[in-house]
């Protein structure tokens, strides 16, 4: 029995990361404009730049959805219109917005583009959904406080014309679908525009208050407390769960986040829907392969968490002890070219990494498989023992076969 397999919808901060989500095995993938998005550190995209990215991923049947969800003030949408008409212009497949003087005028300007709701819409239950959707909403991107067993039942009440987004991996945020004032109230940066400092992952003590000022750790340790630092979503597992549930797209977290990050869970999602296929056809119960298990190690992260999948989380969902990323493994080089005869990849370096050192291999579908770097030459022909110059050409031994785009790692200790 064939099935309809839900979207894989992956981050992409610029066109390298828009490529890369592509070409590991997403459908789509959601970016930001230079102006009225929620990531404004992330490189974000030009009209020029966006042009391309959708008619890269246009070639090979991928969708591009542009963030528009900031929140708006008047000042802002005096060049709302203008931009809309540009975004149109790129072939941009939908808008996702989250302010109602938004919706409204892109109903106006572009009637033409879909709309979906951003998750700071917070939509948690089916009477939001259809209102949203009365206004012109074809999707909703749910609020990550919902469970699997509420969506089910919201999915139920709401018309198939309806879509259903749900974030499935990365970054949880400790304010409510990430409303928060933390960072304005800190430093005067904006997180409801684009801004973020991120200050939940900060370290605090608390101070008795009184002339010596004397500071006390909120826990008997000596390294502080991160009371505030969220775990990382990881949903991979329970993709049947999810499906079920009537969930059309699963979205991966993470503007943000570099190339390998992106390749590494892209691929790992779409590894993990190739085999929940198979299970299905075959009738047999769905289980994640080890080797894409281990993939998820290997990228940058917090320790995990299942979220609100299955209610609220309570401690399980806070990492109290470290607000800092964890992984396995660290991009070392992306392939350029592959001379198979002699077995020699062109590469450009991102890590320094040396001859002899093994290297893992990250390719589309394509886990598990390593080499040792046997000798190295820079772009003169002159043998080198490291690369320790950020994106360096280089020409390595690889006695394994890999693409041009392929990504190599090396093991973190």
């Amino acid at each position: 029995m064939s099935i309809k397999l839900p979207e894989l919808l992956a981050p992409a901060g610029n066109m390298e990361r828009l490529v890369t989500a592509i070409d590991y095995g997403a459908d789509a993938v959601y970016v930001g404009a230079q102006s009225m998005s929620l990531r404004n550190f992330a490189d974000n995209f030009t009209v020029e730049q966006l042009k391309e990215g959708c008619d890269y991923a246009h070639a090979r049947s991928g969708k591009v959805y542009v963030a528009c969800n900031a929140f708006a003030h008047d000042k802002d949408l005096e060049e709302l219109p203008g931009l809309l008409e540009q975004l149109q212009s790129t072939g941009a497949d939908a808008l996702i917005v989250n302010d109602p003087g938004v919706i409204r005028m892109a109903r106006r300007c572009v009637p033409d583009m879909s709309l979906h709701l951003s998750t700071q819409a917070n939509t948690l239950n089916t009477e939001a959904a259809l209102f949203w959707h009365e206004q012109g909403v074809e999707r909703i991107v749910l609020a990550r406080e919902l469970s699997i067993a509420e969506i089910g039942e919201m999915r139920k009440k709401l018309p198939q014309s309806l879509e259903l987004e749900m974030f499935i991996h990365g970054a949880m945020c400790i304010s409510y679908s990430g409303r928060c004032l933390l960072s304005n109230y800190l430093n005067g940066r904006d997180s409801n525009r684009g801004e973020c400092a991120q200050p939940c992952r900060w370290k605090y003590e608390i101070r008795e208050k009184g002339s010596d000022g004397e500071y006390f750790t909120m826990e008997q340790d000596d390294k502080g407390t991160f009371i505030m630092n969220s775990r990382d979503l990881r949903l991979i597992e329970y993709l049947p769960q999810v499906i079920d549930a009537g969930i059309m797209s699963l979205k991966i977290e993470g503007r943000m986040k570099s190339i390998a990050y992106v390749a590494t869970v892209v691929n790992a999602y779409r590894m993990a829907l190739d085999e929940y296929s198979r299970s299905v056809e075959l009738g047999i119960p769905y289980k994640v392969p080890e080797l894409v298990m281990k993939e998820l190690e290997l990228a940058s992260h917090r320790p995990y968490t299942t979220g609100f999948a299955f209610g609220e989380p309570g401690p399980g969902g806070q990492e109290t002890d470290a607000g800092g990323y964890i992984s396995d493994g660290a991009i070392a080089a992306v392939v350029q070219a592959y001379d198979a005869e002699n077995k020699i990849a062109a590469i450009a370096q991102r890590n320094k990494f040396v001859d002899g050192e093994e290297l893992m291999i990250l390719s589309p579908r394509d886990i598990g498989r390593s080499f040792v770097v046997n000798g190295m030459k820079n772009t003169e022909g002159e043998a080198v023992e490291s690369a320790p110059h950020p994106k360096e050409k280089l020409y390595i031994g690889c006695g394994q076969p890999v693409r041009p785009g392929d990504i190599l790692r090396k093991k973190v200790e």
